[in-house]
């Protein structure tokens, strides 16, 4: 019965643990996308443009560089 319960207390931290992980992969994601969207805007705002292209740009990078980085972690 003891061993049960082991197990199960174990399962359950892996399942924290896996939540943790994810929810941070996710975080990272919004804030990499957010900093590089931010630069490119500020960037478009310095230099007068009137359309936002630096802006666009940036966000698109951002959006390969996180996509990146997830698929690198998840192979760990």
């Amino acid at each position: 019965m003891a061993e049960n319960e082991d197990k199960n207390s174990e399962d359950i931290s892996k399942g924290v643990n896996n939540y943790a992980r994810y929810s941070a992969v996710g975080f990272q994601m919004i804030a990499i996308i957010g900093v590089f969207t931010y630069a490119g805007y500020k960037i478009d705002e310095a230099a007068g443009h009137k359309v936002q292209w630096v802006a666009a740009l940036l966000a698109l990078a951002g959006v390969f560089i996180s996509l990146y980085l997830v698929i690198r972690s998840l192979k760990k």
